[in-house]
């Protein structure tokens, strides 16, 4: 997938010529016009969510983009939003199977859950430290499955392909795991300039473009 006609489409939707300057954070990689082959027709198109008004716009953007290019093009194109949760404790575990309580299951499978560890409930010392721990786990799971919920929810609305991941650990390093495991051609992040801390993390050589937010957005 090329940048520059998907931009062009966006110019054109909201009356402006100055997108690709304002959107484009990281340059797509050279490498990334043949990745896939010419004859095949689908695209991915990642999108770092976390529920803030930011990550929202930027999935809906994604999904506007992906539209607009399934139409212009008649190719397949998948939205992929990826929920990162930061690990603060050394070796965090919880029980996936007991989390939500009422609520619809994560979306996710479990192959894009990029760790599993298991809580060892019966050991007798610590166990204060680890309820403490169970209970930090299973907030932090209902939250990603709100979260992630949410995001469906979005995606629903303009009725095209959606995935989702849960991943736990480094955000920009989890990224980047995902963008390789789906070969993505486009990272949507939702921050407005390439002097945002999470795209100097990611680095100059990232295997996708990446594109955030557009100032006129605010305007």
């Amino acid at each position: 997938m090329k940048i520059k006609p998907i931009l062009a489409r966006l110019q054109s939707a909201i009356g402006r010529d100055d997108l690709i300057e304002q959107m484009v954070l990281i340059p797509e990689a050279q490498k990334s016009f043949s990745k896939r082959g010419s004859r095949t027709k689908s695209a991915n198109l990642i999108v770092g969510y976390d529920g803030s008004p930011q990550s929202h716009t930027a999935l809906d953007i994604a999904c506007w983009i992906a539209h607009q290019t399934s139409l212009a093009t008649n190719s397949q194109v998948t939205v992929q939003a990826v929920y990162v949760v930061e690990e603060n404790l050394n070796h965090q575990s919880f029980d996936i199977f007991n989390v939500a309580e009422n609520k619809p299951p994560l979306e996710c499978e479990l192959s894009n859950i990029s760790k599993s560890v298991t809580l060892r409930l019966n050991q007798p010392k610590g166990t204060a430290i680890l309820t403490q721990l169970e209970r930090e786990s299973r907030i932090s799971l209902k939250e990603a499955d709100r979260i992630l919920w949410q995001a469906k929810t979005l995606a629903e609305e303009w009725q095209g392909d959606f995935k989702s991941h849960l991943r736990f650990g480094n955000l920009a390093k989890e990224l980047k795991k995902v963008v390789q495991l789906e070969t993505a051609d486009i990272l949507f992040l939702g921050c407005q300039s390439s002097h945002h801390p999470i795209i100097a993390t990611l680095g100059k050589n990232f295997p996708c473009a990446v594109l955030g937010i557009p100032h006129c957005i605010d305007e």
